[in-house]
């Protein structure tokens, strides 16, 4: 089985977010960037799970300049057979779907997986947006995924339960917690990814989307205290200042 898993990097969650250009662009410097969670810890590691038990090959795609050449070889250092970069900064969501489904298009991947969203727009979009472009069933936010006679089925939580479903191969899957474990590179794999081939192919998309500004949520309030003993000043300002009842 041949599984292509979409990579892409994140802000480590300890940056100092800051912005730049008139407030239109994400300022990078200082920034450590990290392989997304949802990417690393469930989708590509659940993939090499699924390649380890049925043989096959797992490719990594990232849409993204060369700043992203590390994310991706800790990829390739956890486990991933190859990689692709397509060498285009993406501004928004649609462009790096479309991206994607190009590249994806023809290659024969039997089982695309991503995950569920990046930590830094959580936007959760892209895997789905993978799917309409390339026709292709899609099952959201799964949590356990086994692959078996050329049907994926796919675990996922809902509202009040769990609810498992079937979709034939070849289709798209985003991953949530639960899905993998998360898999420490060591030396071997490391040293391993020096040597694993990333092809760089070029890539433009029109972006759907335009940014005006970003901003920095508001500083929280300061907190009242209010003594144990003192329910009725608590329901006043409940009523008066949070006006919540």
């Amino acid at each position: 089985m041949n599984i292509l898993v979409c990579i892409s990097q994140a802000p480590d969650t300890t940056s100092r977010i800051a912005f730049t250009n008139g407030d239109k662009e994400f300022d990078t410097n200082g920034v450590q960037f990290i392989v997304n969670p949802y990417d690393e810890w469930y989708a590509l590691v659940r993939a090499l799970e699924l390649k380890e038990a049925g043989g096959g090959t797992v490719t990594t795609l990232t849409v993204g300049d060369a700043s992203t050449d590390p994310v991706i070889r800790k990829a390739l250092a956890i486990g991933a057979d190859a990689a692709v970069r397509v060498d285009f900064k993406p501004t928004d969501s649609m462009q790096t779907a479309r991206l994607i489904a190009a590249h994806a298009e023809g290659k024969g991947y039997d089982l695309i997986l991503c995950g569920k969203e990046t930590i830094d727009y959580n936007g959760s979009v892209v895997p789905g947006m993978v799917a309409a472009l390339l026709d292709l069933p899609y099952v959201a936010l799964g949590t356990k995924l086994e692959v078996a006679n050329g049907v994926a089925t796919v675990m996922r939580e809902v509202t009040g339960g769990e609810e498992e479903v079937e979709v034939t191969l070849p289709a798209v899957v985003s991953a949530a917690k639960g899905m993998a474990e998360q898999r420490i590179p060591n030396m071997r794999g490391i040293m391993s990814a020096r040597t694993k081939p990333l092809q760089v192919e070029a890539g433009a998309a029109d972006a759907a989307t335009v940014v005006r500004t970003f901003s920095l949520p508001e500083d929280k309030g300061s907190c009242k205290m209010i003594p144990a003993d003192q329910a009725e000043e608590l329901i006043r300002l409940l009523r008066e200042e949070a006006k919540v009842i």
